[in-house]
């Protein structure tokens, strides 16, 4: 969205990518899961009266309009891209299919997972866990406005600390707002290190596979 109130920031759009590139041109492997609240939220229109299942399916499509965009962008800069759809629409995404997805990423490309998980009441957040499961990645950023994760909102307290590592557990019990409970139970399950930043700081992507410490860690 960039700095407009809705849709599709052209410049935001171009700078994820480059920062996507950067990271892309190590030789690392990466997927990458786009949210769709910039286009529709689900949980908000079913705030408004809409049913919880209609309200969902609509944010999973709007993600795959994100997902397309990103593909778009990411090809520009060189990069092939394969978006994988957890909702079959054949003629503008693949059908996610875990071992195709990781032959995409043994080949170098970048694999961008639409639709969340197909199903309603499972948030981007979960979704992105999953497949970071699936896939056996090494890490999963989550790509903030902040700069990692703080013990309040830093936007409403000026004293608002800065927390630079938490246990899954912590974040839970804290209930910090940093992803769902859903999907932070899930990496705790399974031990997936989640890696809290601002993606607006150009070179955090690239900061973290170096394995420079980036926002805040979550783990055990």
């Amino acid at each position: 969205m960039g700095d407009q109130q809705f849709g599709i920031g052209a410049d935001m759009l171009r700078y994820v990518a480059d920062e996507i590139k950067r990271t892309h041109d190590l030789g690392v492997e990466m997927a990458v899961v786009v949210g769709g609240g910039n286009i529709f939220r689900g949980v908000k229109a079913s705030s408004l009266g809409m049913e919880r299942t209609s309200a969902d399916h609509m944010g999973m499509l709007a993600t795959v309009i994100n997902s397309l965009a990103l593909q778009d962008a990411l090809e520009k800069t060189g990069i092939q891209t394969r978006v994988q759809s957890a909702i079959s629409m054949h003629e503008v995404a693949e059908p996610y299919i875990l071992r195709r997805a990781l032959r995409h990423l043994e080949k170098g490309r970048v694999v961008i997972f639409a639709a969340g998980t197909g199903n309603p009441y499972f948030t981007t957040d979960t979704a992105a866990v999953l497949r970071a499961q699936e896939i056996h990645a090494e890490v999963l950023l989550k790509a903030t406005k902040v700069d990692g994760l703080y013990d309040a909102d830093p936007a409403l307290q000026a004293d608002a600390e800065f927390i630079e590592s938490i246990s899954y557990m912590e974040v839970l019990e804290r209930q910090l707002k940093v992803m769902d409970m859903t999907a932070i139970s899930l990496a705790m399950d399974n031990d997936l290190p989640l890696v809290v930043f601002n993606l607006k700081e150009a070179g955090n992507i690239i900061g973290v596979a170096r394995g420079e410490r980036i926002g805040t860690l979550i783990g055990n």
